[in-house]
């Protein structure tokens, strides 16, 4: 059995779907596929039901996630030791924090702390941080959770992605996209950003025109600046990092924005490495103002 393994079935167990997995891997599907069934093999359980359309964890699945998520705490605990640092914070991201998250990361290593990212998906985040896994973690647009308490730290903006050879200049009026594809993620993905950029069309009177779904944003952008005429939305603090090439990026009319929250444990105290970690993410907040 492989270290590997066990972060890959992890990965797996928390999005369910190989293709997100791998994603967030940065490796090939395949290779995700073949270690997960290796170690299946080596335990001689089967630890995902792949007969249905969607996967899901078997039961032997079930019982084998928390050991599987203990081991990838005790690893992450060895390589903290092994920087000399006695002061280690596990903090949960997401995508798009762009700027701001190599702000918060300088900011804290400048004050001493060791700081191990993990980026999954938001249920697998807030699941994390409820058991202790994660000191915190950013989310978007969620403000309540069993067991949880969400501290506001920023708003996101989103701005629209637009072909730029066919981009108007300035802004762009949500009403003038009311005929072309929006490409975005299923709700499922991602609630609060779907609901808030549909619940945005539907106030400007219209119900947006659904087009193709990328695995990734990488992918949408790219149809986007192929030239078909079709949208979506990014946040404003991931868009600062990329080059537009022939995808152009315009604020919306309204404004579009999500709040940003560190979920923390219920019951704990601001204050120690917490404090310091707020204090980070107020000087990120204040770099966007």
């Amino acid at each position: 059995m492989e270290f590997r393994q066990i972060q890959y079935f992890v990965t797996v167990a928390e999005v369910l779907n190989f293709g997100r997995a791998a994603e967030q891997l940065g490796i090939g599907q395949p290779g995700v596929s073949q270690q997960v069934a290796r170690l299946e093999r080596e335990l001689g359980v089967q630890l995902f039901d792949r007969s249905a359309r969607a996967i899901r964890l078997t039961e032997p699945g079930q019982r084998f996630l928390p050991a599987a998520r203990a081991v990838l705490a005790a690893v992450e605990t060895a390589r903290a030791a092994a920087t000399g640092s006695s002061r280690t914070l596990r903090l949960g991201t997401s995508t798009g924090l762009g700027e701001r998250l190599e702000t918060v990361v300088a900011e804290l290593s400048s004050q001493g702390l060791y700081v191990e990212l993990v980026s999954t998906s938001t249920r697998a985040r807030l699941d994390r941080v409820r058991s202790r896994q994660l000191d915190a973690a950013f989310v978007r647009g969620t403000t309540e959770a069993a067991g949880l308490e969400f501290l506001p730290v920023w708003e996101d903006d989103l701005l629209v992605a637009l072909p730029k050879a066919t981009a108007p200049d300035g802004t762009v009026s949500l009403k003038d996209l009311r005929q072309i594809p929006l490409r975005i993620t299923q709700r499922r993905t991602n609630p609060p950003l779907v609901d808030l950029v549909i619940s945005a069309c539907a106030a400007e009177g219209f119900e947006p025109v659904l087009g193709p779904r990328s695995s990734s944003l990488q992918d949408t952008h790219a149809a986007i600046g192929a030239g078909t005429p079709s949208w979506t939305v990014i946040y404003e603090s991931h868009a600062r990092l990329l080059r537009e090439g022939r995808v152009a990026f315009r604020r919306p009319r309204p404004r579009l924005a999500l709040t940003t929250s560190l979920a923390v444990p219920a019951g704990t105290t601001v204050g120690g490495d917490l404090a310091v970690l707020l204090a980070a993410c107020r000087k990120a907040s204040d770099q966007f103002e």
